[in-house]
């Protein structure tokens, strides 16, 4: 039996160990944790919707029109005609001809290799790609083979040396902890070349990026043929909580049939779908929210140059500034924090070894005053540096 004790303190000081801070009131670029006033760098909330009066107010129509649970699996007595509904909505919004939700993009992506493949079959994944991915694929016993990211000469070649059988490249199309967007165009066209499913992750692109935030997929200019399968989550850009997989009609109803994490799953509460059917039409009418995230973006990237700050490539909302070791990153977190500036400190296993991280996240509700303090904070922590 393993000493768990033994195994946290080693955690500890291997400085990996991992904590919850409690969170008092409303997400927002400002927030209350741990009893602290602080701002935030560190949500996924790109879009400023986790608050916002509109979804909310959605949110409490729905409570008194549905109750708090559903009661029940989407199969059996769970499925509301609030449901139905966003799922049309998020179909028609993606361009598919079916959408299906999901309890988590954890979930879609767990259900929906273990539904279309198995043993004999191979996942070709980006090194980068989210856990969910790699816990999917493996989850459908099928083969995982994972390539250098994003670098589509390699896939080809791991692609053509592969015996005959079921392939799927799976992909995030904005990488969580680097932020940097997928070769989308190069990898569809390779997928089409091979015969191979093609599944695109768009959780950090859904809402942020593309015409109306219609994702990363869309602003490649890829359609269903080209992306078969699209995840999307709700709990990020939209602000709300749940996923959905978006695709052809034979795709939905194979989910519908095979996808375990959904079919023993039961349904999301109805007000949830409410809420996030309030969320869409925000996240497609209020084209300012991303205008404003681009400014923001070109703002803190050129505040981060002439500080010299170490920032991965990254267009996208997350602002990755590399650090390398973790008890570094660990620190300099901490230190941000006792300014009340809340970001992440990313290490091990989340990242690779070596490439600790702080998490700069921005959000369509930050101020330019909120940018710039961030960054007086961070010059004056490199400028110390040799505390760290």
């Amino acid at each position: 039996m393993k000493n768990l004790v033994e195994q946290l303190a080693l955690r500890k000081q291997q400085d990996l160990y991992r904590q919850r801070g409690i969170v008092d009131g409303p997400q927002g670029v400002e927030i209350c944790i741990d009893g602290q006033d602080c701002l935030s760098f560190c949500s996924n909330d790109y879009l400023g919707l986790a608050n916002h009066p509109q979804v909310v107010a959605a949110f409490h129509q729905g409570l008194d029109k549905y109750g708090a649970g559903s009661g029940a699996a989407h199969l059996v007595s769970g499925h509301s005609r609030a449901h139905h509904q966003l799922e049309e909505e998020l179909a028609a919004f993606t361009g598919r001809p079916r959408a299906l939700l999901f309890s988590t993009g954890y979930m879609a992506n767990l259900g929906v290799m273990a539904a279309l493949l198995g043993h004999g079959d191979r996942v070709f994944g980006d090194r980068t790609n989210h856990a969910s991915l790699l816990d999917g694929a493996r989850l459908s016993t099928a083969r995982l083979i994972r390539y250098r990211h994003a670098d589509v000469a390699d896939l080809a070649a791991r692609m053509a040396a592969a015996p005959p059988g079921e392939n799927l490249v799976a992909t995030d199309g904005v990488f969580s902890m680097d932020g940097d967007i997928a070769p989308l165009q190069d990898l569809a066209r390779l997928c089409v070349q091979q015969r191979a499913w093609f599944m695109v992750d768009d959780a950090h692109g859904f809402g942020v990026l593309g015409r109306d935030g219609r994702g990363s997929v869309d602003a490649a200019g890829l359609g269903v043929e080209d992306v078969p399968i699209l995840v999307g989550t709700l709990g990020k850009a939209f602000g709300t909580f749940g996923a959905f997989v978006a695709g052809s009609e034979a795709l939905v109803e194979t989910l519908i049939q095979q996808a375990r994490s959904w079919i023993y799953t039961t349904a999301s509460p109805p007000a949830l779908a409410c809420a996030t059917r309030a969320a869409l039409q925000l996240v497609g009418s209020d084209g300012w929210r991303r205008e404003r995230l681009v400014a923001l973006i070109r703002r803190f990237r050129a505040g981060a140059r002439q500080l010299d700050l170490p920032l991965l490539e990254s267009d996208t909302p997350i602002q990755p500034l590399l650090v390398g070791d973790a008890g570094k990153a660990l620190r300099m977190s901490a230190a941000l924090r006792e300014q009340g500036i809340l970001v992440t400190a990313i290490r091990p296993p989340t990242v690779p070894e070596g490439t600790a991280r702080l998490r700069i996240t921005l959000s369509a509700t930050h101020t330019d005053e909120h940018v710039d303090r961030l960054l007086d904070a961070l010059g004056e922590m490199i400028s110390a540096v040799k505390q760290f």
